[in-house]
């Protein structure tokens, strides 16, 4: 009798992953990464504090967007996923969210918090594929470099619009109706 071997998919195997350990599938390569450090969690979180108030609530500013912290974004479902520290949805391209943790509607905005193990993956991999399916707008944060750079896709291509460092007030877009106070993402870092 011969036994019948199941190969496991890429996602399976991202799925079994610790809880410790963050999972992304990049040109069909599964790679995983530890939780981030406080620097980069803190930077994550104070970008995600000043928008969630004036876009994703509406709030002392526009609103319509959704704002959320390390969406699983499927480009090709279960092939091509990837994590980003934050992303954003304007409401009217995704009126609801998704009933489990995938979203398949590529975000109008992707932010990444760059780390000495992920900042190659972030530059060169991550970034062509959210230009390849048309991100509108990126944004790269070094709690290192205590820098800010900012990015529209423009046929097809990354144009900077942005580039902030150090204690800067900066409006960016596509969140440009409000100032964010650079300094507070690296606030006792």
């Amino acid at each position: 009798m011969s036994a019948v071997i199941k190969e496991t998919s890429l996602y399976e195997q991202l799925m079994v992953l610790p809880e410790n350990v963050t999972g992304e599938i990049i040109a069909g390569v599964l790679h995983t990464q530890p939780r981030p450090t406080a620097r980069h969690a803190l930077a994550a979180s104070a970008v995600e504090g000043e928008l969630y108030n004036p876009y994703h609530k509406g709030r002392g500013g526009p609103g319509g967007w959704w704002i959320l912290v390390e969406p699983e974004v499927h480009f090709i479902r279960d092939t091509e996923v990837l994590v980003p520290d934050l992303a954003g949805w304007q409401r009217e391209r995704m009126p609801i969210l998704p009933q489990d943790h995938r979203f398949e509607i590529v975000p109008d905005w992707v932010c990444e918090v760059l780390s000495p193990s992920t900042q190659k993956t972030d530059r060169v991999d991550k970034m062509k594929i959210y230009a390849h399916y048309g991100v509108a707008y990126l944004w790269l944060i070094d709690p290192v470099a205590h820098s800010l750079e900012t990015y529209a896709l423009d046929n097809g291509h990354w144009t900077v619009i942005g580039l902030y460092q150090g204690q800067d007030e900066v409006s960016a877009a596509p969140f440009d109706a409000i100032v964010i106070e650079l300094g507070d993402l690296w606030e006792g870092s």
